[in-house]
């Protein structure tokens, strides 16, 4: 075991370190996490309005009329349906101020390129469909490639107008940005021009094709999800933040997925996706990575001899509550602890199984809604799933993992009452001397 850690601290860890600090991921996790409470909008106005169960459905008719979905409707067009468009600009901003550039402009330049590259309708409108989750992988190339070349020519003195003392800030930032922008967006330009003519007219559809939806489809496996689940927590073994890191992967693979998932319960047609994102916060990730809730209810129940387990544990039982758990990961800690490490990796793998098998073997509906990864164990699987059998799951899921740490947490208890019992019987002997 110790040769096994020693190996991944030599090689592993620096590795995913620089990973994780790497300014292009850093910038797409970024950019997500600003549009978070758009998507967390958009996925409950889905649930608002097709929650299933028919009291609730004939009651809102009874009451609004037979228009009464509008309003859930108008907030899905404004959040989920035109997540590529927002997240071109998130993105390319976090990515320009990592520079400490532009930002605004990056911004609006980004959103610019992909709109000029995205194949129009027949009617000459801009498809949604793109401009929604089916649209991330290009929205995200455009973004950090659009913002690489637009920060590098902003920098450039010969392509700066002056303009004369007295002129808004505002207003020589903007001309400031004028040449490296038109450059930036003729680059796309041609590009669209280039792949037409190659007989690619829409660059969505296949870039799609050739990328996203393969990725999609082995990300929707059992194996794949394992995978997930165990990269997380070895990095947060060795004190990198693990749910941080693969965030960007986490958005891009399985923001899809959740977003087929809603646009099939919302047409009332078949739900595809087991894995998703909301997947790992309602049944996987309770309490936070390694399902530490469950670590802390086992020492409040059979660890509360070991006091520094059992104080930090009753602190910590509320942030918990909320998925919050840094400080038990590194209060215990549970970074670089051989014995609770094993349980910590342990647990989220067999969860991983656990909800895979239920949801697969049609026990438990697929999850239909984005989950809030602050919402507190049990409640999220059943709001994920607009189901109580969600939340059943959710319940065995914790009663499982408070089972796996039970022993572990003896077993540090014990360590503590022998170190605890060898450090009194020495100061005697001490005092003697």
């Amino acid at each position: 075991m110790n040769n096994l850690i020693q190996f991944l601290e030599k090689y592993f860890v620096p590795v995913a370190g620089r990973i994780g600090a790497q300014r292009h991921l850093v910038a797409i996790r970024d950019g997500f996490v600003a549009i978070m409470p758009l998507m967390i909008l958009g996925s409950f106005a889905t649930l608002f309005n097709n929650l299933p169960i028919k009291a609730y459905q004939n009651f809102m008719k009874s009451i609004f009329g037979e228009n009464w979905t509008m309003f859930g409707g108008v907030l899905w067009q404004g959040t989920f349906a035109i997540v590529s468009i927002l997240v071109a600009f998130t993105i390319a901003y976090n990515l320009a101020k990592s520079y400490d550039k532009d930002g605004l402009s990056s911004g609006v330049v980004s959103v610019a390129a992909l709109l000029s590259i995205m194949a129009t309708t027949k009617d000459g409108g801009l498809p949604l469909s793109w401009a929604g989750a089916l649209g991330l992988f290009v929205a995200i190339f455009v973004a950090l490639v659009s913002t690489e070349i637009f920060t590098r020519l902003l920098g450039n003195p010969k392509l700066v107008i002056k303009m004369p003392d007295g002129v808004p800030p505002a207003v020589s930032k903007s001309f400031a940005a004028l040449f490296p922008a038109m450059i930036t967006l003729t680059i796309f330009g041609l590009l669209k021009v280039i792949t037409v003519k190659l007989g690619m007219p829409d660059i969505h559809q296949a870039l799609y094709d050739a990328l996203q939806a393969p990725i999609s489809k082995m990300a929707n496996t059992l194996w794949s999800a394992i995978l997930v689940a165990v990269i997380i927590h070895v990095l947060w073994f060795f004190g990198l933040h693990g749910s941080n890191i693969i965030e960007p992967l986490m958005q891009a693979v399985y923001l899809p997925a959740i977003n087929d998932n809603i646009a099939a319960f919302k047409a009332g047609t078949e739900i595809t996706n087991i894995v998703t994102k909301s997947f790992f916060d309602g049944f996987v990730l309770l309490g936070g990575s390694g399902t530490t809730i469950g670590l802390l209810l086992a020492i409040i129940l059979v660890g509360r001899k070991q006091k520094q387990y059992y104080n930090l544990s009753k602190l910590s039982v509320a942030p918990g509550l909320f998925n919050i758990n840094e400080p038990v990961v590194f209060g215990l800690p549970i970074v670089l602890n051989p014995i609770l490490f094993i349980p910590f990796i342990i647990t989220p793998i067999l969860l991983t199984i656990i909800s895979y098998v239920s949801i697969a073997t049609g026990l438990v509906p697929k999850t239909v809604v984005f989950l809030p990864w602050t919402t507190p164990p049990i409640i999220g699987g059943i709001i994920t799933t607009a189901s109580w059998k969600g939340g059943l799951l959710a319940a065995f899921n914790l009663l499982v993992s408070i089972i796996i740490y039970i022993p572990f947490v003896k077993m540090a208890e014990r360590a503590f009452l022998k170190s605890e019992k060898q450090k009194n019987h020495a100061e005697p002997i001490q005092q003697a001397k």
